[in-house]
């Protein structure tokens, strides 16, 4: 159940969020009353997730945004500010991971230069574009989607050292915003069921078996925590990394399994 008041008024962008993860978060703010601007580089997909926002009564319309283009993170906050009057929340879930390669060698300049300037550049272009007018609103906040893999290795060299570049950067930030009024914090999924998993029913199975909570997680689960750090529940909170992730970078299941031996 969500609290239909606390985004009342409130303008919102969120960044990758034709599908997924994204989707899940414009709808949940939308859902609590925001007015919501669905940005990713698929406009036709974004569109149709603003439609079905739309269809429920909802208030979103979509707009293309590449976040590596610094033109087109500069367009989509002015079409938000422009359309709702004012911008008071930044929800940045676009990224991008190249699957490596067998020798980290041969990785090559292009994917590690890709994952980065999306998935770290991307998130400063949409920070540095947005920040005077979430200043200006006098409740601006900043939520970042960070990964479990810029805690630990899971693979994904470039992937994963632009989230955990997302870390230090929420930090920043943070101290650099709070005198502007502006929180800025970042949620940490662990492994979220969405299209990146397509055909990889059963490695997602596989992979629940080291989840302490059973499961993986929904892109609804990602979406609370981003409405909580959003929220002015959250009001006396920023530079956090909140991790959302069933447990999985608290509780070692495979040592613990090992010392329990064969059942």
């Amino acid at each position: 159940m969500t609290d239909a008041h606390r985004f009342a008024g409130h303008a919102v962008l969120v960044t990758g969020a034709a599908r997924g993860i994204g989707a899940a978060v414009a709808r949940r703010l939308a859902e609590e009353g925001g007015r919501v601007l669905v940005t990713d580089r698929d406009l036709p997909e974004a569109e149709r997730t603003a439609a079905a926002l739309r269809l429920d009564g909802l208030a979103a319309e979509a707009f293309a945004c590449d976040v590596a283009d610094r033109a087109a993170v500069e367009a989509a906050v002015a079409r938000a500010v422009a359309a709702f009057g004012a911008l008071d929340v930044l929800v940045n879930c676009a990224a991008h991971c190249t699957p490596d390669v067998p020798l980290f060698e041969d990785d090559p300049d292009e994917a590690w230069a890709r994952d980065l300037d999306v998935t770290l550049t991307g998130a400063h272009r949409c920070y540095r574009a947005a920040l005077p007018h979430l200043a200006a609103s006098g409740r601006g906040a900043i939520v970042g989607i960070g990964s479990v893999n810029g805690l630990q290795d899971y693979g994904n060299h470039a992937y994963s050292a632009a989230k955990a570049g997302l870390g230090s950067l929420t930090r920043t930030l943070a101290g650099h915003a709070a005198a502007r009024g502006v929180r800025v914090n970042l949620v940490v999924p662990g492994t979220v069921r969405t299209s990146a998993w397509e055909g990889r029913e059963d490695d997602l199975d596989a992979v629940r078996a080291v989840y302490p909570l059973g499961r993986v997680g929904e892109p609804e689960d990602i979406a609370a925590a981003v409405a909580f750090l959003a929220s002015r529940d959250a009001a006396w909170i920023t530079g956090t990394a909140l991790v959302v992730d069933g447990g999985l970078t608290t509780v070692n299941t495979g040592f613990r399994a090992a010392l329990r031996g064969p059942s």
